[in-house]
């Protein structure tokens, strides 16, 4: 129990740290959170739960496949909210896009043979 607890906290310390650190800096805070970390510490805390790297190995692969409709999301964001949409409608609309794009990143990876 107790290292599910440092896991959860060195975790949460991650992403209150990118929040506190765009407060000051957006392009900072924009430059730690384009960082892997969250892949970063899921390699971490899966290699020292099963030490299987072939698990690692797919997680990392389909994390890459996953980044590519991710991106829509930063993109897609800023331009509603430059075009006047309130925060949480571009939010919404942009969180709704971007699993859109998941969906069919999945079904066109599953059409050219790629397992996720």
């Amino acid at each position: 129990m107790l290292y599910l607890i440092l896991k959860f906290s060195i975790s949460a310390a991650v992403v209150v740290a990118v929040s506190e650190i765009a407060r000051r800096s957006s392009v900072f805070g924009a430059l730690v959170a384009s960082l892997p970390l969250t892949s970063l510490l899921a390699f971490v805390w899966l290699y020292r739960d099963t030490g299987d790297t072939a698990q690692i190995a797919a997680l990392s692969g389909s994390i890459f496949w996953l980044v590519l409709p991710s991106l829509l999301l930063f993109v897609l964001l800023p331009v509603l909210l430059r075009a006047g949409l309130g925060f949480w409608l571009a939010l919404l609309l942009s969180c709704v896009a971007t699993a859109a794009a998941y969906g069919l990143m999945t079904l066109v990876l599953r059409r050219v043979g790629v397992v996720l």
